[in-house]
């Protein structure tokens, strides 16, 4: 059986590609193979068909519209590649896209992409002709850099001069932050070179993937298409796992680097390979031939890098210190099977001074609900699983005495619906968990059957708007059973489900090649009978919100089902947290009104929603300099005041925070990157928002051992336990 995932959906992101300027005659026109039209065809027939998608659509001229439009955004949203008239000559398919893909006809998608291409290598050529120029710092004009809902430009002359404000913007930048004008120009030289370097190896199969995406995201925001190296990549962040040597790579200039070593990984145990490390071929076993690398996409050199394990690869390395000249290095590893632990759940304590006494808050981070699929298939005992680690965890923070668990899952997108079920079971005793509700309206209950809980004392759950789908599963769970409080902001809004379906399967392929289609085939709802379908999970304790729900969430999508309910499913509540919540909410509002840093977090939120409500930047210096010099008043006062206080771990938390250097990442060398990466993930002291959190459920503990009458209202019937009692 498939299994059914839950998960936020893809962000793709236009590939906002520029090109040198001879680049225009060099780019290769892509064009569709045999194969990419036969996979469209295998997701005609599942997409258009409604004993697969949950509400599904004909795919008709209006569809077919809806297509196209999604089709020209995923390339160029922000108007800065197309003009009008090419717009204008593509609105020929805007209505037929429908017939061609029934046909398999893949041209008129190939054929926009190929003037995309042509069309964003004049830019970069136009962009680089600027750099020769001169600019005027002083005039008082702005740059409009949100242009989502604008008209494509009516001519070239026009986008000449969105882009000569483009251009400017990127030079304002990096010479406030120091840099001369030679050395801007040569940055930014750079960087246009590197877009068309970028360009030129795009491939079809990419262009394949967008346009795919693009009728699927036409039926709901969630159903996707992923090609075949896509839906690797799913399965390995799926299953934390893969075969390979355990290193992170990237792409610096033509060099495909080391970014990142696997502790434990055969890289790493090697000794050899070193952060910064540049690739300059690959070998398989140890005669094989060296292949030469220099220039290639980084998920290419994946491919020739990964391999089973046992099985061994060469890597020709030129080391991180050395010179272009400099001494190349052969290292020989054998793979291995990796395990992404830097993915998985970890756990930390929290102390905290409440109640006169220190309570010590144990808290778990779960960054997705992840699970490995094949080897559960297999039967593997040993199979990767978000709930086996948090039950380990919560063993070992039982054995370190914790008074409460806080279980922290912001920015966490969902995963498993088997593992949101199975991880609510270590909490609540057997009892149903969510309800699904398939496109024919039958309704079936995912329960917990296993009776009994790993961790019976008090629980919170710490959220945001990027909480999502299976996240919501489980923190509405807890909230409708009374079983723990929830705590941050409204989370995202995703009550859909999808299931994977192997294309290769269907069309009964020997190797991977067709990819696979994430389809969503029902809707769940909460044990209450609730959707979290646009509403997502509100919190008992509500933090300041850092996105509203039109700008992010699924309410900000236009295409997504609307909220329902249906009728509760029969459960029995642990607890009834109505009367305490207005006594920790009086208590978090009293303390963060003193607490510095929550009220430093509260005017950053300010003044990004602020700055995320603004369309345009200045191009004047003097304007960005007056900006630039009141965010450094606002860094020296905070400052002083940490140092008053003696608050030396704020201070080191703040110095790690990088000013705008006018560099885009890959910019910058890769250990500075990671080294900058470090410094800001700083697991010695807890964030603002989670120390917080921690504070609202050691005031429950305290509130609930000390008030015997509050605590038989919060959990009516089970008096006869001591107050000292645990949030169940």
């Amino acid at each position: 059986m498939l299994s059914r995932l839950l998960l936020v959906p893809f962000l793709l992101l236009p590939l906002g590609a520029s090109a040198k300027p001879e680049a225009a005659a060099e780019i290769a026109a892509l064009a569709p193979s045999e194969t990419q039209a036969r996979t469209a065809q295998l997701v005609y027939q599942f997409l258009s068909n409604s004993r697969y998608h949950y509400s599904p659509r004909p795919l008709d001229d209006a569809m077919s519209a809806q297509v196209f439009d999604r089709y020209l955004e995923s390339l160029d949203g922000e108007r800065l590649f197309f003009l009008a008239e090419d717009i204008e000559r593509f609105s020929a398919w805007r209505n037929s896209l429908d017939e061609a893909i029934a046909a398999q006809d893949l041209e008129p998608a190939f054929t926009i992409f190929n003037v995309y291409l042509q069309r964003a290598a004049e830019r970069t050529a136009h962009a680089r002709e600027l750099l020769k120029g001169e600019f005027d710092f002083s005039r008082e004009e702005s740059y409009r850099h949100d242009r989502e809902d604008l008209p494509w430009e009516p001519s070239r002359e026009a986008l000449d001069e969105v882009w000569r404000q483009r251009v400017k913007n990127d030079a304002l930048r990096l010479k406030l932050a120091g840099r001369e004008l030679d050395a801007i120009r040569k940055t930014l030289d750079k960087r246009y070179q590197t877009y068309a370097d970028r360009l030129r190896e795009t491939k079809s199969e990419d262009v394949f993937q967008i346009f795919m995406n693009a009728y699927a995201a036409a039926l709901d925001p969630h159903t996707a298409y992923m090609n075949a190296r896509t839906s690797e990549n799913f399965n390995i962040n799926m299953s934390l796992s893969l075969e390979g040597i355990g290193a992170v790579l990237q792409r610096a200039d033509e060099f495909v680097v080391i970014r990142s070593v696997v502790p434990g990984g055969p890289a790493g145990l090697s000794g050899e390979i070193k952060v910064g490390d540049r690739i300059t071929a690959v070998g398989q076993g140890a005669k094989g031939p060296l292949v030469d690398v220099v220039g290639w996409r980084v998920d290419d050199v994946v491919q020739l890098i990964r391999g089973p394990r046992d099985t061994v690869v060469r890597l020709d390395v030129l080391p991180a210190d050395a010179g272009l000249d400099g001494q190349h290095r052969l290292v020989t590893i054998t793979r291995d099977k990796i395990k992404l632990e830097e993915q998985a759940a970890k756990k930390s304590i929290i102390e905290v001074s409440e109640g006169g006494r220190q309570q010590r808050i144990g808290v778990i981070s779960l960054p997705a609900f992840y699970q490995d699929f094949e080897a559960r298939r297999r039967t593997d005992p040993d199979y990767t699983s978000a709930t086996r680690d948090v039950e380990r965890l919560l063993v070992e923070l039982k054995a370190d005495k914790v008074d409460g668990v806080l279980l922290d899952l912001r920015d966490n997108g969902g995963g498993s619906l088997t593992e949101a079920v199975a991880l609510s079971g270590l909490f609540i005793d057997a009892g149903p968990v969510v309800q699904v509700r398939q496109s024919s309206g039958a309704v079936t209950v995912d329960t917990d059957t296993d009776p009994g809980v790993v961790w019976d004392g008090p629980l919170a759950v710490l959220v945001n708007r990027a909480s999502a789908s299976a996240s919501e599963i489980f923190a509405g769970a807890m909230q409708d059973y009374g079983r723990a409080l929830v705590i941050g902001e409204q989370t995202y809004g995703k009550g859909t489900v999808q299931n994977l379906v192997d294309l290769d399967f269907w069309a009964r392929s020997e190797k991977p090649t067709l990819g696979q289609l994430k389809l969503t085939i029902a809707q769940f709802f909460r044990v209450s009978g609730a959707s979290t379908q646009h509403r997502g999970v509100l919190p008992d304790i509500p933090f300041p919100i850092t996105l509203d729900a039109g700008e992010y969430g699924e309410s900000a999508l236009d295409n997504a089902l609307p909220w329902t309910e249906i009728e509760p499913s029969g459960f029995r509540r642990w607890g009834n947290l109505a009367p305490l919540t207005p006594l920790l909410l009086g208590k978090h509002q009293a303390r963060v009104a003193e607490d510095r840093e929550f009220q430093y977090w509260v005017e950053d939120v300010a003044d990004y929603r602020r700055l995320r409500e603004q369309k345009t930047v200045s191009l004047n210096e003097a304007e960005r300099l007056a900006e630039r010099a009141r965010s450094e008043e606002k860094r020296q006062r905070r400052e002083a005041e940490r140092k008053a206080a003696g608050d030396e771990a704020a201070l080191a938390a703040a110095a790690a925070v990088r000013l705008d250097d006018g560099l885009q990442a890959d910019e910058r060398s890769v250990a500075e990157q990671v080294a900058a990466e470090e410094a800001a993930e700083n697991d010695d002291q807890p964030d603002t928002l989670l120390r917080e959190a921690a504070h609202v459920l050691a005031d429950a503990i305290v509130l609930l051992a000390s008030d015997r009458t509050l605590a038989a209202q919060v959990f009516p019937g089970r008096e006869q336990q001591a107050p000292a009692a645990t949030i169940d």
